[in-house]
């Protein structure tokens, strides 16, 4: 069966953060994801994992000033410097984590800034992140988000999002395919995982319309996480939602 993580950054929204781990352990998730893990020490985060018994799956680069609106940075030609940097502080939390998988967040096309030029310094700054995380064994993913939760974003559907990827001409970068973003940019879901598992590094997962728990809207997720797994997909899928009717649709997925 498929192997579901909890997105800790959504889920047990009263809870501190450092409580989320044993909180999801307790509901049977064996592993987790998380937005950035820099806010914390990587000892301390650790600790958590290895006491519950869990695996982190994923977490992302650092991406700008999150709580002043910023989604990221990669596509941000007077940020470049800052990027990199980036790049390394995500290298010594994911070693830390035996975290295997850091996703990009392109971020928002810049006012004034061309969409030609965005792309080139996006293309450019993911070579140099999937160089150096391929230097720690840890892959890349970078991840398509849609444009009605975040105007502006920059990498915004599945073939845009490989184009670039095609651009970068790296084997350490993959496509982080998010479900929900998807179902709301292109619809197509189970289709486009099939056509694309081979590039496909991640996936996350969160119903729509709402962003809630599977089961509460219009995708067939009795159909497509069984789908997803018969196809061979054997990595993590995060669930990232925003919770709304508890855990109960997880029993429907155990193996």
């Amino acid at each position: 069966m498929v192997k579901l993580a909890a997105n800790l950054s959504m889920l047990f929204p009263e809870m501190g953060f450092l409580d989320k781990f044993k909180a999801a352990a307790d509901v049977g998730f064996k592993g987790v994801e998380f937005l950035f893990p820099y806010a914390y020490e990587a000892d301390q985060l650790a600790d958590l994992l290895k006491a519950n018994d869990l695996n982190q799956a994923l977490h992302n680069l650092p991406a700008g000033d999150w709580a002043g609106g910023e989604r990221g940075i990669a596509c941000h030609p007077d940020r470049v410097g800052e990027f990199q940097d980036g790049v390394g502080k995500a290298v010594a939390y994911a070693t830390a984590l035996s975290c295997p998988k850091v996703n990009c967040l392109s971020g928002k096309l810049p006012e004034g800034v061309d969409p030609e030029k965005a792309e080139e310094v996006l293309v450019e700054n993911l070579r140099f992140a999937a160089a150096e995380l391929k230097k720690a064994g840890i892959l890349l993913v970078a991840e398509a988000i849609n444009t009605f939760d975040i105007p502006g974003f920059f990498l915004s559907n599945t073939a845009q999002t490989l184009a670039v990827l095609d651009k970068v001409g790296s084997d350490n970068l993959l496509y982080q395919y998010d479900i929900y973003h998807m179902q709301r940019m292109e619809g197509e879901l189970a289709n486009t995982i099939k056509a694309n598992l081979a590039r496909i590094g991640h996936i996350q997962l969160a119903e729509n319309p709402g962003r809630h728990e599977p089961g509460t809207g219009e995708i067939n997720y009795d159909f497509l996480l069984p789908y997803i797994d018969e196809l061979g997909y054997d990595g993590w899928i995060g669930c990232e939602y925003v919770p709304d009717q508890g855990f109960g649709w997880l029993e429907r997925f155990k193996a």
